[in-house]
């Protein structure tokens, strides 16, 4: 309660603007988080499933993205490798089709005690006829960079601006604002991703703009995990090995459902 807050970026959130808003986050089992008793198979073009990098791929639309897989294995300071591998698995995933559309470095408002900041997204999926952003991506810098904000409170940061901006497309509309909605998000270690669950209220809106503790229960984020098979060495190995990429995708398929395309 006591806790400094302050008018900062939605890019230098912190773990002490999770506190001082009363956000948590919690791990949950991936069979849980996504609701399912077992993980759907991924509903891609099997090419992806049997080509360990691009010269084994026939299409090149696949050679492609099999190349920026490699790219954002090793990413280097300032490179959007990361960006662009996410991007493309959305358009070959289908999460970025026809009204959906993959944007990168999108910059959204937040009002944060009392004044207008920014939180700007790596990757968002924007639904184009509603102009709802459906899902949030936040890049681990820390990974290529070594130092950098934490990226979940950035992620959160983004989800609460989202929400923001999509009951502003809702007024525009002429629809009644929305009084909560589980906003999807990723962070990403190289192509390693991590899903969550970051539920925003217009509660917890009004106190990020006035910058107020909640009385009310804690904001609870969940998160998973994709559950591969040297955990260990998730994030070195990442989305390269073909046993590791058919668990990671059919993650991201499970996700499609909490993201609702």
């Amino acid at each position: 309660m006591n806790l400094i807050r302050s008018a900062k970026s939605g890019n230098d959130w912190t773990r002490n603007e999770l506190a001082a808003y009363r956000i948590e986050i919690h791990r949950e089992d991936p069979l849980i988080f996504f609701g399912v008793q077992a993980l759907p198979q991924p509903q891609v073009d099997p090419e992806l499933l049997t080509s360990l990098d691009a010269t084994q791929a026939a299409s090149d639309s696949n050679a492609e993205l099999l190349h920026l897989l490699d790219m954002a294995m090793t990413p280097r300071s300032g490179d959007s490798a990361v960006n662009d591998f996410v991007a493309g698995l959305f358009r070959a995933l289908g999460y970025a089709k026809r009204n959906r559309v993959a944007r990168t470095q999108r910059a959204l408002s937040l009002f944060i005690y009392g004044e207008f900041g920014q939180a700007q997204t790596d990757v968002c999926i924007i639904d184009r006829d509603r102009n709802d952003i459906l899902l949030l991506v936040q890049e681990d810098k820390r990974f290529k960079e070594g130092e950098g904000v934490d990226p979940e409170a950035q992620l959160i940061a983004q989800a609460v601006a989202a929400f923001a901006f999509n009951n502003e497309q809702r007024a525009k509309a002429d629809m009644e604002p929305l009084d909560g909605k589980i906003m999807p998000g990723i962070t990403m270690v190289g192509t390693t991703p991590t899903f969550y669950k970051i539920p925003v209220t217009r509660a917890l809106l009004q106190h990020v703009a006035q910058g107020t503790y909640p009385p009310e229960p804690a904001t609870r984020v969940t998160y998973c995990q994709p559950p591969v098979p040297r955990p260990a060495r998730r994030y070195s190995e990442g989305m390269k090995p073909l046993d590791n990429r058919r668990q990671i995708l059919s993650c991201y398929e499970a996700f499609k459902v909490i993201v609702g395309i």
